[in-house]
């Protein structure tokens, strides 16, 4: 090779940096255009690099390297080193990480020519891109969890970023604080890494894993627990909260407060993928632990299902989409939890094109209908913005995952994999699976209808909606293509082929590999898409399809009715379970009132009024007693002196 693979990878990973620096630092002396340039060409570079590095790897089979880079701190035997790890899975996510970022860099131009923070904005991007790519990139927990929070805080500032908006600063906030909710699981799995295998390096600690496999770990005496199992729930935790898994999902659909394109980039390659990663990437720690694995594969299906009836009530575009989001993160944890990693993985991969699509697709609609995001106030739109209506509309087929787009041969495979799971917990999620796939064909095709078909409900004598720009639209073109060839051209190299795609990043124990069960019944993709009608999950899809059809479509009252016949379940929907609710009654509230009830009673009472006052007051109140004393005349002090030494005899003799 002219370049070598350390060089491609740090080309990568620095790129975005060097662009993300460059425009928030010399963003006014640049300018917009300068901005847009300086952070695109960087972007496009690193995308290349992953390219480059994606080929060598994979298509020449150069062999997994490390590289360390420096040590970050040394105590006692405690040796924590900064390197980078190249092998399959990270070159991988890499690619996918750079493609989807690239090209809403390149639709941002267009979605945010009024914004006249597009420097910052797009500074923040950048940045937000080299997180991901270093916590995929990690060689160990230390990098990992610096591109971990990396992304936490950039989401922070994204989410938020129009905030003269409240509800953008409390949806940033939102977010910021449920992702350290998940970060305590995270950091004491990392402690635990770190006590019980001396290393937070993954070699190291991979290396040890089946030694470590039967040891316990002690809270208290005579109260043991798995090392494994903690050690696979507390990396869970983490994972729920930054892929938003029930019930730590609330952060998600606030974050749609932030510009589009940022929900596509949080929502799609990046951020909420990262608890999919590391868990994939932690194979060999999850397989020892198949208690870990029933809680991940039940909270998947339970997120996949319950997220995917919210969605059905949303009026906002966006929210619609966002919902969506969560309830396919539960089918990726799905897949983790019946062993298909690579299904997971796989579910990722194309859920990263067709929902940027999907979300790009929306912003173009916001763009054209002047930035109005209700469905209520839309309809018609298709003869006017006919090139944003297909490109929908391939994303929409993907998601529902209609044979042959992309999301049918990878929600297929992990809802199969899910079937011939023996975890326990599988035979549940694999009737949430089902239900949630006809949950996601309405709710789907619910936003298309109301969006692009039917009667406009908007003025079309002010309101005058045209296709968005070229900088719009040749996104959504590019997006599309992987959104309907992606599945069909990697199911094989992904899931069946020996060696696989992932190389040897996944872990398997003996006899847990369901997809190898799933091997003997696969011949193909092609005949995977013929054979479709003879699955569940086909009719499933069709018959919501068909349902949304008539009730938005042919008979638009049925939907109303729809409504008011299951009107007890719709305000539950409508009220999101009530986990907001709840939130703010115990959590905020009862912060509120504790924090009230620390400073009224602990602080000005106790801290206060007993301790710091009380002891001044009481010292006070003995100066006065003891001043009574000292009354100046000398027979009284002589009297004194006397009788202290009649009490001193007495006690003298009383003790002898």
């Amino acid at each position: 090779m002219l370049i070598s693979i350390k060089t491609l990878m740090l080309i990568t990973l620095l790129a975005p940096l060097l662009g993300g620096v460059t425009a928030g630092i010399f963003g006014k002396n640049i300018g917009k255009r300068g901005a847009h340039a300086v952070t695109i060409s960087l972007m496009g570079l690193s995308f290349v690099a992953s390219l480059l590095l994606f080929k060598t790897i994979l298509c020449d089979q150069a062999l997994k390297q490390v590289f360390s880079l420096y040590s970050w701190a040394i105590s006692g035997k405690y040796h924590l080193n900064i390197g980078l790890l190249v092998d399959h899975l990270t070159v991988a996510m890499m690619l996918v990480v750079t493609f989807v970022s690239l090209f809403v860099h390149v639709y941002s131009i267009g979605y945010m020519k009024d914004d006249n923070s597009n420097q910052r904005f797009f500074s923040y991007m950048s940045l937000f891109t080299f997180a991901m790519l270093c916590l995929v990139s990690a060689n160990d927990f230390i990098l990992l969890f610096f591109g971990w929070e990396g992304v936490g805080l950039v989401s922070y500032w994204l989410i938020g970023f129009w905030y003269e908006k409240e509800s953008a600063v409390l949806g940033g906030l939102k977010a910021f604080i449920v992702n350290r909710v998940g970060d305590i699981g995270f950091l004491l799995a990392i402690a635990c890494a770190i006590v019980y295998f001396g290393s937070a390096d993954y070699a190291e600690i991979f290396s040890q894993a089946a030694s470590k496999s039967s040891e316990m770990m002690q809270f208290y005496p005579g109260v043991s627990f798995s090392l494994m199992t903690v050690m696979s729930i507390l990396l869970f935790i983490g994972a729920a909260a930054k892929s938003a898994q029930v019930p730590l999902h609330v952060w998600l659909p606030e974050s749609m407060e932030g510009p589009t394109p940022i929900s596509a980039l949080i929502h799609a390659a990046t951020m909420v993928t990262a608890g999919v990663y590391m868990l994939c990437r932690m194979s060999p720690i999850l397989e020892y632990s198949s208690t870990a694995l029933s809680i991940v594969l039940v909270l998947g299906a339970i997120t996949a299902l319950s997220m995917g009836l919210i969605a059905i009530v949303q009026n906002d575009i966006k929210r619609v989409i966002a919902y969506s989001t969560l309830s396919q993160l539960g089918y990726m944890m799905m897949g983790v939890g019946s062993t298909a990693y690579a299904a997971g993985l796989f579910h990722l991969f194309t859920h990263a094109c067709f929902k940027a699509l999907l979300f790009l697709a929306a912003g173009s609609v916001i763009l054209g209908m002047h930035h109005e995001q209700d469905m209520r106030r839309m309809g018609g739109l298709w003869k006017r913005m006919p090139i944003t209506w297909l490109t929908f509309l391939i994303g929409a087929l993907a998601l529902v995952a209609v044979p042959p787009f992309a999301g049918f041969y990878s929600k297929d495979s992990i809802i199969e994999a899910v079937h011939a799971s023996m975890v326990p917990g599988a035979s549940f999620a694999y009737v949430c699976a089902l239900l949630g796939v006809f949950v996601t064909a309405v709710y789907t095709f619910r936003a298309f209808f109301l969006t692009f078909h039917g009667a406009s409900r908007f003025d079309t004598k002010h309101l005058h909606v045209k296709e968005s720009s070229w900088v719009v639209i040749v996104p959504l073109i590019v997006l599309a293509i992987p959104s309907i060839i992606l599945g069909a051209m990697t199911i094989t190299p992904l899931l069946y082929q020996t060696p696989s795609i992932l190389g040897d990043a996944l872990f398997l124990l003996p006899g847990r590999d369901v997809l190898f069960t799933m091997q003997s019944e696969f011949h193909g993709a092609l005949e995977m898409t013929l054979l479709s009608v003879k699955t569940a999950s086909f009719w499933v899809t069709i018959a919501g399809i068909v349902c949304a059809v008539y009730c938005y479509l042919i008979q638009p009252k049925a939907a109303a009715r729809i409504k008011q016949y299951f009107g007890i379940f719709y305000q539950l929907l409508m009220v999101k379970y009530g986990f907001d609710a709840f939130n703010q009654q115990v959590f905020v509230k009862g912060a509120n009132k504790f924090g009230q009830f620390a400073y009224q009673v602990i602080d000005m009472k106790w801290i206060d009024g007993f301790w710091v006052n009380g002891v001044a007051a009481r010292w006070m109140h003995l100066s006065k007693i003891s001043r009574q004393l000292h009354s100046g005349f000398v027979g009284r002090y002589a009297l004194s002196m006397v009788c202290g030494l009649f009490a001193l005899l007495a006690l003298v003799w009383v003790g002898i």
